[in-house]
Protein backbone atom coordinates (compact mmCIF):
# COMPACT_ATOMS: atom_id res chain seq x y z
CA UNK A 1 0.00 0.00 0.00
CA UNK A 2 2.80 2.61 1.19
CA UNK A 3 4.56 1.63 -2.30
CA UNK A 4 1.37 2.77 -3.86
CA UNK A 5 1.13 5.74 -2.36
CA UNK A 6 4.82 6.99 -2.72
CA UNK A 7 4.59 6.18 -6.31
CA UNK A 8 1.74 8.30 -6.94
CA UNK A 9 3.06 11.28 -4.98
CA UNK A 10 6.34 11.21 -5.68
CA UNK A 11 7.12 9.44 -8.88
CA UNK A 12 3.72 10.71 -10.36
CA UNK A 13 3.14 14.13 -9.24
CA UNK A 14 1.58 15.77 -11.87
CA UNK A 15 1.49 12.61 -14.33
CA UNK A 16 -2.11 13.25 -15.60
CA UNK A 17 -1.22 10.54 -18.71
CA UNK A 18 -1.63 7.07 -18.78
CA UNK A 19 -3.46 5.00 -17.07
CA UNK A 20 -4.08 3.83 -13.46
CA UNK A 21 -5.81 0.41 -12.18
CA UNK A 22 -8.27 0.25 -8.94
CA UNK A 23 -5.49 -1.07 -6.99
CA UNK A 24 -3.65 2.10 -7.27
CA UNK A 25 -6.12 4.53 -6.63
CA UNK A 26 -7.58 2.86 -3.67
CA UNK A 27 -4.43 2.15 -2.29
CA UNK A 28 -3.71 5.69 -2.59
CA UNK A 29 -7.14 7.10 -1.36
CA UNK A 30 -6.49 4.22 1.89
CA UNK A 31 -3.00 5.56 2.46
CA UNK A 32 -4.28 9.17 2.28
CA UNK A 33 -6.84 9.13 4.55
CA UNK A 34 -4.87 7.02 6.96
CA UNK A 35 -2.29 9.90 6.53
CA UNK A 36 -4.94 12.63 7.26
CA UNK A 37 -6.11 11.01 10.31
CA UNK A 38 -2.82 11.00 11.60
CA UNK A 39 -2.19 14.70 10.67
CA UNK A 40 -5.59 15.10 12.50
CA UNK A 41 -4.60 13.30 15.82
CA UNK A 42 -0.76 15.24 15.72
CA UNK A 43 -2.84 18.80 15.17
CA UNK A 44 -5.00 17.96 18.01
CA UNK A 45 -2.85 16.44 20.54
CA UNK A 46 0.11 19.34 19.80
CA UNK A 47 -2.61 21.97 20.17
CA UNK A 48 -2.58 23.13 16.30
CA UNK A 49 -5.55 22.34 15.52
CA UNK A 50 -8.31 25.34 14.24
CA UNK A 51 -10.78 25.55 16.85
CA UNK A 52 -13.84 24.19 17.25
CA UNK A 53 -12.12 22.20 13.77
CA UNK A 54 -11.03 18.71 14.51
CA UNK A 55 -8.06 19.42 11.99
CA UNK A 56 -5.76 21.93 12.18
CA UNK A 57 -2.00 23.12 10.20
CA UNK A 58 -0.18 19.74 9.64
CA UNK A 59 -3.72 18.26 7.87
CA UNK A 60 -3.96 21.78 5.81
CA UNK A 61 -0.39 21.18 4.68
CA UNK A 62 -0.96 17.45 3.90
CA UNK A 63 -4.17 18.55 2.32
CA UNK A 64 -2.46 21.07 -0.43
CA UNK A 65 0.31 18.59 -0.88
CA UNK A 66 -2.14 16.22 -2.37
CA UNK A 67 -4.41 17.72 -4.38
CA UNK A 68 -2.16 17.64 -7.61
CA UNK A 69 -1.37 13.72 -7.08
CA UNK A 70 -4.98 13.33 -5.84
CA UNK A 71 -6.66 14.74 -8.95
CA UNK A 72 -3.59 13.08 -11.35
CA UNK A 73 -4.55 9.37 -10.15
CA UNK A 74 -8.21 10.39 -10.62
CA UNK A 75 -7.54 11.15 -13.98
CA UNK A 76 -5.47 8.52 -15.01
CA UNK A 77 -8.70 5.89 -13.31
CA UNK A 78 -11.24 7.88 -15.64
CA UNK A 79 -8.05 7.40 -18.56
CA UNK A 80 -8.33 3.49 -17.52
CA UNK A 81 -11.89 2.91 -18.05
CA UNK A 82 -12.41 4.85 -21.56
CA UNK A 83 -13.02 8.27 -20.51
CA UNK A 84 -11.70 11.56 -20.61
CA UNK A 85 -10.03 13.62 -17.33
CA UNK A 86 -13.30 16.02 -17.87
CA UNK A 87 -15.67 13.39 -16.93
CA UNK A 88 -14.72 14.06 -13.42
CA UNK A 89 -16.94 17.48 -13.56
CA UNK A 90 -19.93 14.91 -13.19
CA UNK A 91 -19.03 15.22 -9.33
CA UNK A 92 -21.12 18.37 -9.74
CA UNK A 93 -24.07 16.61 -10.38
CA UNK A 94 -25.70 16.57 -6.62
CA UNK A 95 -25.53 13.23 -4.81
CA UNK A 96 -26.16 11.12 -8.58
CA UNK A 97 -22.33 12.28 -9.53
CA UNK A 98 -21.11 11.26 -6.13
CA UNK A 99 -22.63 7.88 -7.03
CA UNK A 100 -21.81 7.25 -10.08
CA UNK A 101 -18.20 8.34 -10.10
CA UNK A 102 -17.84 5.62 -7.16
CA UNK A 103 -19.27 2.82 -8.68
CA UNK A 104 -17.17 3.91 -11.99
CA UNK A 105 -14.09 3.96 -9.83
CA UNK A 106 -14.74 0.26 -9.02
CA UNK A 107 -15.20 -0.76 -11.96
CA UNK A 108 -12.58 -2.90 -13.79
CA UNK A 109 -10.78 -0.87 -16.34
CA UNK A 110 -10.75 -1.42 -20.35
CA UNK A 111 -8.61 -4.75 -21.15
CA UNK A 112 -5.77 -3.82 -23.76
CA UNK A 113 -4.89 -1.00 -24.94
CA UNK A 114 -7.07 1.83 -25.12
CA UNK A 115 -6.82 5.38 -26.46
CA UNK A 116 -5.07 6.46 -22.95
CA UNK A 117 -2.28 4.07 -23.46
CA UNK A 118 -1.76 0.07 -22.38
CA UNK A 119 -3.06 -1.78 -20.10
CA UNK A 120 -1.17 -1.71 -16.95
CA UNK A 121 -2.57 -4.85 -15.85
CA UNK A 122 0.67 -6.79 -17.17
CA UNK A 123 1.99 -9.23 -15.36
CA UNK A 124 6.00 -8.11 -15.53
CA UNK A 125 6.34 -5.68 -12.44
CA UNK A 126 3.45 -3.59 -12.42
CA UNK A 127 4.31 -1.03 -9.56
CA UNK A 128 7.45 0.09 -12.06
CA UNK A 129 4.81 1.04 -14.82
CA UNK A 130 2.09 3.11 -12.93
CA UNK A 131 0.87 5.76 -15.09
CA UNK A 132 3.47 5.61 -17.93
CA UNK A 133 2.92 5.07 -21.86
CA UNK A 134 4.81 3.45 -24.46
CA UNK A 135 5.79 5.78 -27.14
Amino acid sequence: MIEWYKKVVFENYANFKGRARRSEYWYFTLANFIVCIIAMIIDKVAGLNFEPLPYGWLYLANSLLVIVPGLAVTVRRLHDLGKSGWFFLIILIPLIGSIWLLVLFCTEGDQGTNSYGPDPKNEFDEIEEIGTIEA
